[in-house]
């Protein structure tokens, strides 16, 4: 059997809701119906394409498994990211309604394209926090539809992510602080500089655009939902951060999937594990210190308050794999497996093979999870080398 070197722990959640039916109060936070009109208005940005859903055939016999998919999004766009569906989706929603106040008329996304009213949206100024994804897709949205930017990073965000995001035209700021204290810090200066923040991480009194942000990652579920052809996931392992992505996979299949939705298996790194923690104490629980992960874009103390409300009743499973997994689960993808094709996968986009290989090497942790041959895993790759220097450096380990 396939083997990685690594531990994984997991938590089931004594609040999972089993009932069939997508639960109505719920939907304020994702709504499969608004899916389509999103997924009109980002069609026809410019290079906009589907990307792959890659059947791994040999690592799932390998693991002695079903089924794996494993949606690649180190494809999407130019940014190599599912977050870029994300950031420039909520960003464009701002415009939109401020340009539609400005002039008096309904305007659509699309009409924001082409620099038409770069005069009324030039001296806007969007802002945010990010470990690089996230702001790189805001600062390409905000190059896209036509206003400023201004990104905030913490210590540990490579210099080749700052100067991608600085390539698009933001400005960077780095502080000295972890992932949250660049939160805290870029909400504070939008006060003081009148900016608006466009952000995944949701607290109480900032929901509106944190939705739309995770809204816009509908738009790969619904590809993921069609390109499946029928077939449906037992299980699907996400890797989170703040929750933002998982929650909406954990939303979206229980909407359209009812009864036969997928187990949703939430995986983090082990120094910053703000979900399992919560699920623990049945509560949001902060996860101080260093949050040291190789897994930058796992690397968050704090849950989002719209992804838990999701998340305390939806996820079945809350797991946390060991940094010595990482690398050689990127190079496995990187080199493949027999006949499966190789996959370009950055680190923090293996966190969810990596969660099930370390369980299949376990026969309790199979068992707890519910991992067996006839089981089929949706695995979704959430980025690919964003940082192609670091990329390459660990692959060729």
């Amino acid at each position: 059997m396939l083997s990685v070197v690594g531990e994984i722990q997991s938590f089931h959640n004594p609040r999972l809701n089993l009932s069939a039916g997508y639960p109505e109060h719920l939907k304020k936070f994702v709504d499969t119906e608004e899916t389509e009109s999103i997924r009109a208005e980002i069609r026809r940005w410019p290079g906009y394409a589907e990307t792959p859903l890659v059947d791994l055939g040999s690592i799932a016999k390998a693991l002695d498994i079903e089924k794996i998919w494993y949606k690649d999004e180190s494809q999407r766009f130019d940014l190599k990211s599912f977050k870029a569906l994300g950031g420039a989706y909520a960003t464009a929603r701002q415009l939109q309604k401020f340009v539609s106040r400005e002039t008096n008329k309904v305007i659509s996304i699309h009409d924001l394209l082409g620099g038409r009213y770069d005069s009324l949206t030039g001296d806007l100024v969007m802002t945010c926090a990010t470990d690089g994804n996230h702001g790189r897709s805001v600062a390409w949205g905000c190059k896209l539809f036509g206003c400023r930017c201004v990104i905030y990073i913490h210590r540990d965000v490579s210099a080749a992510r700052a100067s991608a995001m600085e390539a698009l035209g933001a400005e960077v700021v780095r502080i000295n602080g972890n992932y949250d204290d660049s939160v805290r810090r870029a909400a504070e200066d939008a006060i003081t500089f009148e900016r608006t923040v466009i952000s995944d991480t949701s607290y109480p009194g900032y929901v509106d655009i944190p939705r739309d942000v995770t809204m816009g990652y509908t738009v790969m579920l619904a590809e993921i939902v069609e390109q499946l052809a029928g077939e449906k996931p037992t299980h699907v392992f996400i890797q989170a951060g703040v929750g933002g992505l998982a929650a909406m996979v954990c939303g979206y299949f229980w909407h359209v999937w009812r009864a036969a939705r997928p187990r949703i298996i939430v995986v983090e790194p082990e120094a910053a594990n703000c979900l399992q923690e919560s699920a623990r104490k049945g509560e949001p629980v902060v996860v101080e210190g260093e949050l040291s992960t190789l897994m930058a874009g796992l690397a968050c103390g704090e849950v989002s308050f719209n992804a838990w409300q999701i998340l305390d009743e939806g996820a079945s499973d809350f797991v946390t794999v060991s940094e010595s997994a990482v690398v050689p689960t990127m190079k496995l993808l990187a080199r493949g497996v027999d006949d499966d094709q190789t996959v370009e996968a950055g680190e923090s986009a293996v966190a969810g093979m990596a969660a099930l290989i370390l369980s299949r090497q376990s026969a309790i942790q199979s068992q707890r999870l519910g991992i067996g041959s006839g089981s089929r895993v949706l695995l979704i790759g959430t980025e690919g080398a964003t940082d192609p220097a670091l990329y390459r450096a660990l692959v060729a380990r």
